[in-house]
């Protein structure tokens, strides 16, 4: 029997719909729903278990992943299993989990998944944008603890127009691509790319993507009221002690405070806060220590965060002595690695980055193979974070999710000021070798030079910053900080870091903890980070300012060539003999790829010198000369035969024709060694193909004066006549034969 199902659609105004069900799929879940639009589907499902964990976080795992069979399609690989995630699936579990994970109560820490599978893909719709909605879907229909629903809208914009989840096709025409995560009364994520555009329509589209989440929270509360709300589970809480809290404040806090004040460097205030908190341990003893030590520790980071807030709201004062729109010191350099083919160096305060830039062909390009988009980045950017950064000795596992994110938040800030007719494939690698602020918005700056230093024609340069917000809801005080610090990126309200150009944003992740937070704040704020960002990008300029007119020497040069399709096959060869040996001579690398709307062929040549790739568009002219009938050409012997001499054309190295002996000079010519030796180089006349011969056809005596006197052969008369009547053309049946022939015995005598 099929089980009862409880459904709720969602209009989102323009004649496309989502809906979200439950009650057929996954029921013994803590909390399953399937999301549709058009004929993509989403399974989400969330289990929580009942007991606590042993650990003082939420141990929460969100996983996004695009089943094959979705699309119709086979994984790639061996084993044709999905196996790890791609870097779009972890990019979606990355915004999915930074809307959730602070609903959840501080002192929730059960073991939580929230698990979403691409089930059926639609290729008008984009499954990450409905990844957040079915997330918090699941956990309410669950009885997990939980504040209240999210839900997470994609917006873009086309002729000044916004739209909610627009289709792949759509944002190749828009100038943003911004993902929000919100719930009906707060905005909690912001994420993604622009066409430098200004603060204020950055702000404006935020308003309309809420908007649509306002809905979407809505049915989601509908939802749960139709299939039965369920009452919250009892959870073990984190015990408390509101007397030892103020105790250990007392002690704390105007201590914390001075160090704060103090101006230190990051080392000498760890180091302070350190001796303050074992200050303050040794006025416990042993066994109060270890009946309550960790809420010592808890409530002692309580006064420490409340200290720093307080300092910054009320004196303006930042843990290193700056003022909060003070900028640390930078300074830069380029071309720093002699080997790579442009390199940088970009360190402000206590972040270092160092970026390389690799140029390549369209083989080189990065692959992306996904249920829901095949497709290749001709720019990338990678991005590692190893532990010596931080002045850490810990176990290295692959790239992490953060490497993934601050790759491509990045990656977004640059790649639409690489112009699209750059012949390369670009990759960029960040190797943050310092850590103590926003290392992603390093890598946008060391990025920039790098690619500058390495002959890329970036439109225009960027650069990156990373924001911070404090805010004070009693007395309505509120402090912006430009260029946070590691310990300032905790203890705010709201850390956002915005990249662009001096005329706009390019990109930008926001992850804001306070609720109701304003757009005019969010305005000032975004305002604010205008200011650092030129800032920073004058310090950029100021050591490399506009790209430099070519590529290294050691670097390789691109060239691209279009030719007609059906030269393709000659240029290869047969088994792909011909492009290999020329590859070979020349020192180069050669690329074919035919353009899906032309056909055409387009070639790439790669190579260090010119004379290899000189030498390859030279064999490409002499494959696509085409001689005209009429006109003279220089030609060179090359091979001496009996009825000739074979020859090729000068300008077109390769292109051989036979010039009988017949065409040498006016006067009989016995020998063709008479009139040309191997090597001669002289003119001809082209006169197309011969219809006789039906082979091309040159001429030197048809540019030669006719020797004086000199009588024309008459022309030769095909006519076949007289003679051997019954050999003609029609008389060779088989009736002709003699009559008097006898018939061969076709039996042998017994």
């Amino acid at each position: 029997m099929i089980p009862k199902v409880f459904k709720e659609v969602i209009d989102l105004g323009d004649g496309r719909e989502i809906s979200i069900e439950t009650g057929k799929l996954a029921k013994q879940a803590h909390g399953s729903v399937v999301v549709q639009s058009g004929n993509c589907m989403l399974l989400c499902t969330l289990v929580s278990n009942y007991k606590q964990s042993d650990v003082d976080f939420l141990p929460l795992t969100v996983d996004y992943r695009e089943k094959f069979a979705a699309a119709g399609r086979y994984p790639g690989g061996f084993f044709k299993r999905e196996a790890r995630p791609s870097d779009g699936e972890v990019l979606t579990m990355r915004l999915v989990d930074r809307v959730l994970r602070p609903l959840f109560p501080k002192d929730y820490h059960a073991e939580t998944q929230v698990m979403i599978q691409l089930m059926s893909h639609d290729e008008n719709v984009m499954p990450d944008a409905m990844a957040g909605l079915a997330a918090s879907a699941a956990i309410q229909l669950s009885d997990v603890p939980f504040e209240t629903p999210i839900s997470e809208a994609r917006v873009g914009r086309i002729n000044g127009e916004f739209i909610i989840n627009p289709t792949r096709a759509q944002l190749e025409e828009s100038d943003l691509d911004m993902m929000i995560g919100a719930s009906a009364d707060s905005v909690m994520m912001v994420e993604g790319e622009m066409l430098e555009i200004s603060e204020e329509e950055m702000a404006e589209a935020i308003k309309f993507a809420h908007e649509a989440i306002k809905v979407q929270c809505a049915a989601q509360v509908k939802l749960a009221e139709a299939f039965g709300k369920k009452e919250t589970r009892e959870y073990d809480a984190e015990r408390s002690d509101d007397d030892l809290a103020k105790k250990i404040y007392d002690l704390a806090y105007d201590k914390v405070y001075a160090v704060a004040k103090a101006g230190s460097s990051k080392k000498e205030r760890s180091n302070a806060f350190s001796e303050i908190k074992e200050e303050i341990k040794a006025t416990f003893s042993e066994e109060e220590l270890a009946d309550y030590g960790d809420l010592v520790s808890k409530y002692y980071a309580k006064a420490e965060k409340a200290a720093i807030r307080n300092l910054t709201l009320d004196e303006g004062l930042r843990l290193d002595g700056r003022k909060t729109d003070e900028i640390r010191p930078i300074w830069c350099e380029v071309d720093y690695l002699p080997s790579t083919h442009g390199s940088s160096v970009f360190t402000r305060g206590e972040t270092q980055a160092l970026a390389t830039v690799t140029l390549g062909t369209s083989r080189e390009a990065n692959q992306i193979d996904m249920a829901s988009y095949e497709g290749e980045e001709r720019f990338y950017l990678h991005y590692n974070f190893p532990p010596f950064s931080t002045g850490e000795a810990r176990p290295l596992r692959g790239t992490s999710r953060r490497e993934v994110g601050h790759g491509n938040l990045a990656q977004r800030a640059l790649k639409n000021m690489v112009p699209a007719d750059c012949p390369y494939t670009v990759r960029v690698v960040s190797e943050i070798l310092e850590s103590n602020g926003s290392s992603s918005m390093a890598t946008v700056c060391a990025g920039t030079m790098a690619l500058m230093d390495a002959g890329v024609k970036l439109k225009k340069p960027v650069s990156g910053i990373a924001m911070g917000l404090i805010t004070d809801v009693e007395s309505g005080k509120y402090a912006v900080l430009s260029d946070i610090l590691g310990d300032e990126d905790h203890l705010g309200d709201m850390d956002f870091k915005v990249t662009g150009t001096a005329d706009g944003i390019t990109a930008c992740q926001m992850d804001i903890k306070v609720k109701g937070l304003s757009y005019e704040i969010l305005v000032n704020a975004l305002k604010q980070a205008r200011d650092g960002r030129l800032h920073i990008l004058g310090k950029i300029t100021d050591t490399i300012d506009t790209p430099a007119s070519d590529v290294k020497g050691h670097a390789p040069k691109m060239v691209t060539r279009r030719i007609p399709n059906e030269f393709i096959g000659a240029l290869i060869g047969p088994g792909g003999k011909v492009i290999q040996e020329m590859q070979k001579e020349t020192e180069t690398t050669i690329v074919i790829n035919e353009d899906p709307v032309t056909e055409e062929g387009i070639v790439e040549i790669l190579g260090v010198g010119n004379k290899g790739i000189d030498a390859v568009l030279a064999k490409i002219d002499s494959l696509l000369f085409k001689p005209e009938v009429g006109s003279v050409y220089e030609v060179k012997v090359i091979k001496m035969l009996d009825f000739g001499a074979v020859v090729e054309y000068v300008e077109a190295p390769g292109n051989e024709v036979l010039l009988h002996v017949s065409e040498l000079a006016w006067e009989r010519t016995e020998n063709v060694s008479d009139v040309v030796n191997m090597g001669d180089v002289f003119d001809v006349k082209y006169f197309g193909v011969d219809k006789r011969t039906r082979k091309e056809k040159v001429s030197r005596k048809a540019i030669l004066p006719k020797p004086e006197g000199f009588v024309e052969r008459p022309p030769r008369d095909d006519k076949r006549s007289g003679g051997r009547d019954n050999r003609g053309r029609d008389n060779r049946g088989r009736d002709n034969r003699r009559d008097d022939r006898k018939p061969r015995d076709t039996k042998k005598e017994d």
